[in-house]
């Protein structure tokens, strides 16, 4: 077959691909030919044409109003947007420039919102959801499924207590439908003018769980932190690998002279931190399953934000298993055992595989010191 002569006649036949492929995104980008990412490795498709400016227009520009496009063209060059597409699914877009050319990334959310079980996100989770106020981060970087866990905490909220959820997007992902809750969901650029202008009339829209998407600045996390204290649920990501570093990446975001209010203030608020990364699974049919690291807000938790002593949030959550609580290492150790993933994949991904490594071998490392399995 010549490997040049596939023709991509529509941008919804690369979609359809990289379902059949049970591929995560999409790349496009002039001069290169299109890359799908597939269990976390992004494969050039051979088959297909290196793609020009004029093709890429020509695939990308009809999925977006002429509003859109003039946007991207002529004002930011950056654009997020989603959409859906019949059969297949919903898609997280973002269009960009590089070298003067456009790209374009394109990522598959799945339109089945699934609960812990199916997501193999452990029980305690489900915890946070009889949380009715404060503040609740999910984190982990770029491709970690934050989005996917936070859609299933909503879901599992929605489907089991009466509540006005008011989720504030860019874009929206994932869609919800009114079950024992009613939801509202505002996409930025569409359904209010900008992030700030949604945040500013979110109290006022009488919600009882708000979900802020991305805490990306001062202004958003000093709205978190401000709507749980006056009863709110509050649900926002961040990009941090763990839960001790989410703390050092909120009080980046304030001027020093502030970060004595910040700390009392989550002192008072902070409810939960999710940390999470996708690992590969054993069965190629999950591809990819999460291992998770929880923080439960406890005594010894406020004083340390309190005191500013995050290093020592790890022995924390090493030593509050009885409260729902685990580490990264914990969790991995929990997926091997359940042969989910081999021991090799979890000692790569541990934050400390000597100790992982001695607990594969019956050894555990406790604050107080050793103890046998």
């Amino acid at each position: 077959m010549d490997t040049n002569n596939v023709d991509i006649k529509e941008l919804d036949d690369l979609f359809r691909l990289m379902s059949e492929k049970n591929a995560s995104d999409l790349h496009l980008q002039v001069g290169s030919k299109p890359v799908l990412r597939i269990s976390g490795i992004p494969t050039f498709l051979e088959e297909y044409p290196v793609l020009s400016e004029e093709k890429m227009k020509e695939l990308i520009y009809p999925k977006l109003p002429p509003s859109h496009i003039e946007h991207f063209e002529k004002k930011h060059r950056d654009l997020d947007f989603a959409c859906g597409v019949s059969g297949i699914g919903r898609f997280r877009i973002n269009l960009f420039y590089q070298r003067g050319s456009i790209a374009f990334v394109a990522r598959l959310v799945q339109s089945e919102i699934r609960d812990f079980k199916q997501l193999y996100l452990p029980p305690s989770i489900e915890k946070i959801c009889h949380e009715k106020q404060g503040l609740v981060i999910i984190t982990g970087i770029t491709g970690s499924g934050k989005s996917t866990t936070l859609a299933s905490i909503i879901e599992n909220i929605n489907t089991q207590r009466e509540s006005h959820i008011l989720t504030i997007e860019d874009p929206i992902e994932y869609l919800f439908k009114n079950k024992k809750s009613y939801i509202n969901q505002r996409e930025v650029g569409i359904d209010v003018p900008t992030f700030k202008d949604a945040l500013k009339y979110a109290v006022r829209q009488d919600p009882d769980v708000i979900m802020v998407g991305e805490m990306r600045d001062e202004e958003t996390v000093q709205f978190g932190l401000s709507a749980a204290e006056t009863g709110h649920l509050v649900f926002g990501t961040l990009h941090s690998s763990s839960a001790a570093q989410t703390f050092g990446r909120l009080l980046d975001l304030f001027p020093s002279e502030k970060h004595d209010q910040i700390r009392s203030s989550m002192q008072f608020n902070l409810k939960a931190i999710v940390s999470q990364m996708l690992v590969p699974a054993i069965d190629e049919k999950l591809s990819r399953v999460p291992a998770v690291e929880i923080l439960f807000s406890n005594p010894s938790v406020r004083k340390l934000i309190m005191e500013g002593t995050f290093e020592k949030i790890p022995n924390v959550i090493e030593t509050a298993e009885e409260e729902g609580m685990q580490s990264f290492n914990q969790s991995l150790y929990k997926l091997a055992k359940e042969k989910l993933i081999t021991e090799e994949t979890a000692l790569k991904h541990s934050p400390n595989s000597e100790a992982l490594k001695m607990q594969f071998k019956g050894i555990f490392l406790r604050k107080s010191g050793l103890i046998g399995s």
